[in-house]
């Protein structure tokens, strides 16, 4: 268990080395422990191919790290933001949705069309998709336990496929919208838009160390407590019959906790979100970074091109997506296509990939104020809850 959770340590801050010297990786927004952790799953499908020597890896601090993680997510959703967030806000939850439904449909349905097992379509659908690397670890040991051999290197493989082209797709397409529909003249930025926070407000610094530690105790602690209340609606939940993610249940009782809390000022207050969200950060890279590093890159040799040809698919969609049904939708304004370039980020990669994306058709054109707005929200409030209950569906239709 130690010795698995070092690894992934060591994958994490080869990342970071990497990051800081390559420029590419900086480019295309590829998280610090995605590129340290597959060099080393690199290195340990060398060592099976030439000297026969399998590498096991120990998943008990990772799947603890996962559960924090996503129970942090819980806490960041804040359902007040929907009646501030108005019009474009909700249609681009709709969009974001009807996507997630879509790409399961286009993976399960290209998995059938091969005469393979539904759950290899699901491996490269919604979960690496738009869920990226934290929902394709979340999701593989329950498809590894439904049958799927390999899941966790699929949708790992899958999500930085989708990091990648996300990046290389988001921007092109947005400032190709902006040119055929002559839009770099216009915005529809209201005041009103710009009064909703960009991210969940975090605590202030703290005056002191001792004060600072106390917070992060209590963080920490409220973390552990809504996990423990998780594992009893977990329970519950196993009950319906219904399959969940091991984390769901933890996720829904801090959805509830952070809006019974929201109430009164000062419940909000002693949440200390700011810790929260920061503590569910650290998890995330040393979650991704031992789930990399144990990938088994060599159960993936029969399946490359099936997964590719999904993959190349799920790319295609997106682009027709958000040319004809996004942008329209989004009233084909300059913020629309903005918005266009922000889905096809974290619609096949993640939130700072959509960030990047809308920043580079800014930097060519002005500054849009309502997209750096709607598309923060939605990747940390909506994107994981809506994925997740899809997929859940997805999983008890085709079991």
């Amino acid at each position: 268990m130690y010795a698995s959770a070092g690894v992934g340590v060591l994958a994490l801050f080869l990342g970071m080395f990497l990051t800081r010297k390559i420029a590419f990786l900086k480019r295309f927004c590829i998280p610090a422990p995605v590129s340290g952790g597959l060099l080393i799953s690199l290195t340990t499908l060398i060592l099976y191919v030439v000297f026969g020597v399998e590498c096991r890896f120990d998943g008990t601090v990772k799947d603890l790290c996962m559960m924090l993680f996503f129970t942090s997510v819980g806490f960041q959703s804040d359902l007040k933001v929907l009646r501030r967030g108005g019009r474009p806000l909700l249609v681009m939850i709709a969009l974001v949705a009807g996507l997630i439904v879509a790409q399961n449909f286009i993976s399960v349905g290209i998995a059938r069309g091969l005469n393979m097992d539904p759950l290899f379509g699901m491996a490269a659908g919604s979960i690496p998709m738009s869920g990226g690397h934290g929902t394709s670890g979340g999701f593989s040991p329950l498809l590894e336990q439904m049958g799927l051999t390999g899941a966790s290197s699929i949708t790992m493989a899958a999500a930085t496929f989708g990091l990648v082209a996300g990046s290389l797709l988001g921007g092109p397409l947005g400032e190709a919208l902006i040119r055929r529909h002559k839009l770099s003249g216009q915005s529809d930025s209201g005041d009103v838009m710009a009064s909703i926070e960009t991210t969940e407000s975090r605590e202030k610094a703290a005056g002191t160390e001792e004060h600072a530690f106390r917070d992060s105790l209590q963080g920490a602690c409220i973390l552990l407590v809504a996990m423990a209340i998780g594992t009893g609606l977990s329970r519950l939940l196993a009950l319906t019959g219904i399959t969940f993610p091991t984390y769901f249940g933890a996720l829904l009782a801090a959805c509830v906790m952070r809006n019974v809390f929201a109430l009164s000022p000062k419940w909000e207050k002693e949440l200390k979100l700011g810790k929260l969200v920061s503590i569910g950060d650290i998890c995330l890279q040393l979650f991704l970074g031992m789930a990399m590093a144990s990938l088994r890159l060599w159960e993936l040799a029969s399946l490359a091109l099936p997964l590719t040809l999904i993959l190349l698919a799920q790319v295609a969609f997106m682009a027709l997506y958000g040319a004809f049904v996004a942008f329209p939708l989004l009233g084909k304004k300059y913020d629309s296509a903005v918005l266009v370039s922000g889905l096809c980020g974290f619609g096949l990669g993640a939130t700072p990939n959509a960030m990047a994306n809308m920043s580079a058709v800014c930097y060519k054109y002005r500054y849009s104020v309502q997209p750096f707005i709607i598309v923060p929200i939605i990747g940390a409030m909506f994107v994981d809850l809506i994925n997740t209950g899809v997929v859940t569906v997805f999983l008890n239709l085709i079991r």
